[in-house]
């Protein structure tokens, strides 16, 4: 009973703080790749509409996300694809929801608790925090639904809360119009971060939905990021 006891409590360690370990190298990889990647990127001539995104094959880097509620450095790379592969590795887009900026459901899932446990503190968001999404040429700024004078998730007129608890079944969270999976889209562009709830548990899941607010922000105008990074 010892030895097993104990070997329970090493698999604990493992998953909680080794995995983070794994995670917090691998991201500094993924940064460097996608950087690299951008740096190749050739820019659209001034004056000229940016081309439409192009979703990258599974497991490759697709965005930087950052969300300054979670810390002043937040930055996690967001891969290609929500199986397990890619989410030891970092935030997954749902393949076939909608790429940043675009109509639709931006959706990405991320662990709670171990593998770099991006999304551990999701529950802290409250509405109109920014969740700002970095491509190779462009920020995209997504606020978080509901009244941010109250705290209210759920006074959208659209009637998507800020906010839900819901089984894992329930893949209409990351419909294009969340909650309504009839609906092809409404032209909204939402983002939708899904992960477990509570901690340490696959129970249920914590859902964050937000709408992008205004158009792209160039980084030729703003190299640095909007000024919605600067917000906690």
């Amino acid at each position: 009973m010892v030895t097993a006891g104990l070997i329970l409590l090493l698999f604990v360690v493992y998953e909680l703080y080794v995995t983070d370990l794994l995670n917090d190298r691998k991201q500094d990889q993924l940064a460097d790749q996608i950087q690299e990647q951008w740096a190749d990127t050739e820019p659209a001539p001034v004056g000229e509409p940016l081309p439409p995104p192009v979703a990258p094959p599974v497991g490759e880097p697709l965005a930087v996300l950052h969300i300054p509620r979670l810390g002043d450095d937040y930055a996690k790379v967001v891969l290609e694809g929500t199986d397990e592969g890619q989410l030891r590795e970092g935030p997954g887009h749902y393949v076939g929801t909608a790429l940043p900026g675009q109509p639709g459901n931006l959706a990405i899932a991320g662990h709670r608790v171990g593998k770099g446990s991006p999304f551990l503190d999701a529950d802290d968001l409250v509405p109109g925090d920014p969740i700002v999404v970095e491509t190779a040429d462009s920020w995209f700024v997504y606020r978080v639904l509901g009244d941010p004078a109250t705290g209210d998730y759920t006074t959208d007129p659209s009637g998507v809360p800020g906010q839900q608890i819901v089984t894992p079944t329930d893949v209409s969270v990351i419909a294009p119009v969340p909650g309504a999976p009839e609906t092809v889209s409404d032209g909204t562009a939402y983002l939708t971060l899904t992960t477990c709830h509570p901690r340490y548990s696959a129970r249920q899941r914590l859902i964050v939905h937000a709408v992008l607010e205004g158009g792209p922000v160039s980084k030729a105008d703003a190299p640095d990021g909007p000024p919605a990074l600067q917000e906690d």
